[in-house]
């Protein structure tokens, strides 16, 4: 399902429009990234919890010429499946 199906779905499930959708969606995706920006969790009960990780600096090798590098620490965004979520999907 891409953005535009996402909309639509959004639109019919709760009868406002797709522009309506539209914005509601794009408002959603924007506290959720400026929360994370922050390193805060977003929790939805039932669905699941995004959150920020640290992943540490470590050792790779370059699969073109099996050079060992070194990857960099970074952030990244983790998410966990709630329960209900997690038992419609098994």
């Amino acid at each position: 399902m891409n953005k535009a199906e996402l909309i639509d779905a959004i639109a019919a499930g709760s009868g406002l429009t797709k522009a309506d959708s539209k914005r509601a969606l794009d408002a959603f995706i924007d506290a959720t990234t400026n929360a994370l920006k922050k390193s805060n969790r977003v929790a939805l009960v039932g669905f699941g919890s995004f959150s920020v990780a640290k992943r540490e600096a470590r050792k790779g090798r370059n699969p073109q010429t099996g050079k060992e590098i070194t990857i960099p620490a970074k952030k990244v965004v983790k998410f966990k499946p709630g329960a209900e979520l997690a038992k419609v999907v098994k």
